[in-house]
């Protein structure tokens, strides 16, 4: 596959039925896998490779396993997946990790404890489970590192949002999701995705002060993109406007219970 160095966001994509190369610097690199559904619920897999080794970001639903395994394939081989990142335990996200580990056994899950408590019921007890609360910090064989950062109530108690320091990019699972059936990879328009945005957020993100105590954790990292769930990427120029969005979103009990606000 050819790939070129630094940020690739603002390159042409001509075919979204193959992996996306979003990043490519060295021994790192990001890649969209998917789901093109046709669909206003679209998810979004991602793989970050380091060197030979590869990490799926939300690995998705087990209905998607076939396509994203295939897709991993066409970066590297699948065998070298070294850990599933999950954002949180939902079935759009994680269920896939049971086909995984059937597959490949050793692979280590990465995941919050509040997660952790859960992925059992998927049908599948006996895994490597990689707690990101007593480890907030994963080194990359490159020496590069991801970070864990914990994103509580932004929709699950344990949800998390995962910060790769290489490509400056955050995985932030389903906050800034969007649904939108005239969907694009990349936002173009911050101003008519907020739209886009407030039917996922304002539905599912538990309240203000949720929202805002991540912001809190976040602003202070250089962030050169947002990569969601669901929905659009949002690149740098979009970074500023995402978290001032996010500051000042009215979301879940806010809208239930006004006047205890």
């Amino acid at each position: 596959m050819k790939q070129a160095r630094g940020i690739q966001l603002d390159a042409v994509i001509d075919d979204l039925n193959t992996p996306v190369c979003l990043f490519h610097e060295g021994a790192r690199a990001v890649y969209w896998l998917g789901v093109p559904e046709d669909a206003a619920f679209r998810c979004n897999v991602y793989l970050l490779t380091d060197g030979d080794a590869g990490y799926l970001i939300d690995p998705g639903s087990r209905y998607s396993f076939d396509l994203i395994y295939r897709r991993v394939e066409q970066v590297m081989p699948a065998s070298q997946v070294e850990g599933l990142v999950l954002s949180h335990q939902d079935p759009d996200v994680a269920a896939s990790m049971v086909l995984w580990l059937e597959r490949f056994p050793d692979t280590p899950v990465i995941a919050s404890p509040r997660t952790h408590v859960l992925l059992p019921h998927y049908g599948i007890t006996d895994y490597r489970a990689y707690d990101t609360e007593a480890h907030p910090t994963l080194t990359l064989p490159s020496g590069n590192a991801l970070r864990f950062i914990a994103a509580p109530f932004l929709h699950f108690p344990g949800a998390i949002a995962t910060y790769d320091e290489a490509s400056h990019f955050l995985f932030s699972g389903d906050i800034w999701a969007a649904l939108d059936m005239d969907w694009q990879l990349k936002v173009t328009s911050f101003e008519e995705h907020a739209a886009k945005m407030d039917l996922f957020n304002t539905e599912y993100m538990a309240s203000n002060v949720a929202a805002r105590g991540f912001v809190r954790q976040i602003e202070g990292l250089p962030i050169h993109a947002i990569l969601p769930q669901h929905g659009s990427v949002l690149g740098l120029e979009h970074v500023t406007p995402a978290l001032e969005y996010l500051r000042t979103l009215r979301c879940g009990t806010d809208l239930i219970y006004p006047d205890l606000g």
